[in-house]
């Protein structure tokens, strides 16, 4: 079995042979949110996606391919705040959890609502409808009143 360098060995080698088979038109078919689809890379390369992320050597190298591909206008430029994210660390949102039950209770409190109120409306057109119908009857003398 082969360790995990000679795996991350084999996997750069496998990107450095991958990449240099491609032409710009081929990059611009995994273009994905103005980067190379990760997941498109990984399985042109045959590796995992977290192979991309875990290994040093092969991430330098993506991000060194995809800087020259924007250089030569096949990935779009990085915008500000893009070049912010790359450098600075990701915030951690405790919070992001409990927003997204929210969001999705929320959702479904409103179509609950929305059911419910066709519902109510329903019943009142019936209501209405049996309200005439029993004071027809009661004029008729079938029911008392």
């Amino acid at each position: 079995m082969a360790s995990g360098q000679q795996k991350a060995e084999k996997n750069l080698n496998a990107f450095r042979s991958w990449v240099a088979t491609q032409t710009h038109d081929d990059f611009k078919q995994i273009i994905f949110r103005g980067q190379l689809n990760r997941g498109e890379v990984a399985t042109a390369v045959g590796c995992g996606k977290s192979a991309l992320n875990q290994n040093p050597a092969l991430k330098k190298e993506l991000d060194e391919l995809e800087n020259e591909l924007r250089e030569k206008g096949v990935l779009p430029p990085l915008s500000e705040t893009a070049k912010q994210d790359k450098t600075a660390p990701k915030k951690y949102d405790n919070t992001a959890n409990r927003k997204n039950l929210d969001s999705k209770r929320v959702s479904t409190l409103e179509a609950e609502n929305i059911e419910l109120k066709a519902k109510v409306k329903e019943l009142e057109n019936k209501l209405a409808r049996f309200g005439e119908l029993n004071e027809t009857l009661a004029e008729m003398g079938f029911m008392p009143r």
